[in-house]
């Protein structure tokens, strides 16, 4: 009998603007090494919403191209659609391994579609890693839901 794929889900959340951006990207690297040489299949799932989405994407990517990529997957996991997606879909698809549009937030208020996606990725995912600052905002809330919801949490803020 074929066995099933063991698929380690994680999940990047940071602030829109990273002041410590070299030091980010050298952790978020270790981290994102770590994970495709000890896991059997890693599912990146990532917003496209600030520095610190670009820092874990750029990452990703490079260490794809670099190391190994058959064993890892990057999802962009967007709020809702938007005008941009639909005007470069080609490209996006081009540049991430998958790209989907979270319902939830998609169907609710616009106001709360980044917290709602947020969580949603959170809730599939065995990692969040995370770069959280300030005790307030969006990344704050999702750390805090991950914790919540007992999933394991790396902040690289803790790591200075």
């Amino acid at each position: 009998m074929k066995s099933l794929l063991d698929i380690f889900t994680v999940t990047f959340i940071g602030h829109r603007y990273i002041d410590r951006f070299s030091f980010v990207e050298e952790k978020v690297e270790e981290l994102i090494r770590e994970l495709i040489t000890t896991k059997e299949y890693v599912d990146f799932l990532i917003g496209r919403d600030g520095e610190f989405d670009q820092i874990a994407t750029s990452t990703i990517l490079r260490i794809k191209r670099d190391v190994f990529d058959a064993n890892s997957t990057l999802t962009w996991v967007m709020p809702y659609e938007t005008a941009e997606y639909r005007d470069n879909e080609e490209s996006f698809h081009k540049y991430y391994d998958e790209v989907e549009v979270c319902t939830e937030s998609a169907t609710g208020h616009f106001k709360g579609a980044i917290q709602t996606r947020n969580c949603y990725m959170v809730d599939r995912s065995d990692l969040l890693i995370c770069y959280v600052e300030r005790k307030e905002g969006g990344a704050y809330k999702t750390m805090q839901y991950a914790l919540k919801n007992g999933k394991h949490v790396i902040n690289i803020f803790d790591m200075i």
